[in-house]
């Protein structure tokens, strides 16, 4: 290899290096190279019903349990906010053949801060969807609501006006639904079930599960 080789091969390592560095700095670039690291080992099966989204999403590790006559392909990541799904859709979207997507996103956007408006949020999920209809242009694509908690009560009507932009945005769609569990979580008073939330006061058990699973799964196709 002569001089000019050499640094030619230099150059492009260093390119790679600061490429690499570049993408560590977003957000949930690890769990994202994990979904990767389990698709080169075991790519999954076409027609799945795959998951996308935060953390509710995540969490619920038994899903199968819960749905065993549905394939499911589970590709949420805790934390996350719409703009992550669209950063990374070619990396948890775009691969596969899902015979349905199935989107939980939104809360932790408004929970990032108070300048995050209920339009913004909409604009987010718009961009999304259109991102995800332009891959699968027949495949159903449903959104399942923000749900209420007790530790973002100050967050609720964000979340109900959010929710109901998305349901009238989706009504204009075809093959879409709009999967409302908010409703289902709230006791007399308006306020957040509290025996369906583990010690974070964010995140569910499996009373709050069980309460998913008997809204969920009508609109999930076989």
């Amino acid at each position: 290899m002569n001089t000019k080789m050499i640094l030619q091969f230099l150059l492009a390592l260093l390119i790679c290096s600061a490429t690499v560095q570049a993408q560590e700095k977003f957000p949930f670039w690890k769990e994202v190279q994990a979904f990767r690291a389990q698709d080169s080992l075991q790519f999954p099966e076409p027609n799945q019903i795959l998951l996308l989204g935060s953390s509710s999403f995540t969490r619920w590790t038994d899903i199968n349990e819960y749905f065993p006559k549905h394939k499911m392909l589970n590709r949420a990541f805790g934390g996350s906010s719409l703009p992550d799904l669209i950063r990374y859709r070619y990396d948890i979207l775009y691969p596969y053949e899902p015979k349905q997507v199935i989107i939980y996103c939104g809360e932790n956007d408004f929970a990032a801060g108070d300048t995050v408006s209920v339009q913004t949020v909409l604009n987010r999920f718009h961009l999304l969807f259109e991102l995800t209809r332009f891959r699968y242009r027949n495949t159903p694509i449903a959104y399942v609501s923000m749900k209420p908690s007790p530790s973002r009560v100050h967050l609720m009507p964000k979340y109900m006006e959010a929710n109901k932009l998305i349901k009238k945005y989706l009504a204009t769609k075809k093959k879409t639904a709009f999967i409302d569990v908010y409703s289902k979580m709230l006791n007399a008073d308006g306020l957040p079930k509290p025996e369906i939330f583990v010690e974070d006061r964010l995140h569910m058990n499996a009373k709050g599960y069980a309460i998913w699973k008997k809204i969920m799964e009508p609109y999930l196709l076989k």
